[in-house]
């Protein structure tokens, strides 16, 4: 299993955008074969950054996921465009 979380900032003004471009990416995104879970949250206290948590079946459902439509469509062309800041994490499961 791959599992990461992206964190992203935004300009307050981009809220309404980047919750409906959030919403279009994540039902599309949990559609691929590959994906387990895909769930974009908003940070307590920071309405401005955004955390997805994203688990794929193995690092090609990754790598599909990273050339779908979809994911050009709503991340490179929309969030990309908005977003101040981006992070990812890789995680590893102890348990």
């Amino acid at each position: 299993m791959i599992t990461f979380t992206v964190r992203m900032k935004f300009r307050p003004d981009d809220r309404q955008r980047v919750a409906e471009i959030l919403a279009a990416l994540a039902e599309a995104s949990r559609k691929e074969p590959g994906c387990a879970t895909y769930i974009p949250h908003i940070v307590e206290g920071e309405p401005d950054t955004v955390v997805i948590y994203e688990q794929y079946r193995d690092q090609q459902a990754a790598e599909a996921h990273r050339a779908s439509r979809h994911f050009r469509d709503y991340a490179v062309g929309g969030l990309y465009q908005l977003m101040l800041e981006r992070q990812l994490e890789n995680l590893t499961a102890v348990a």
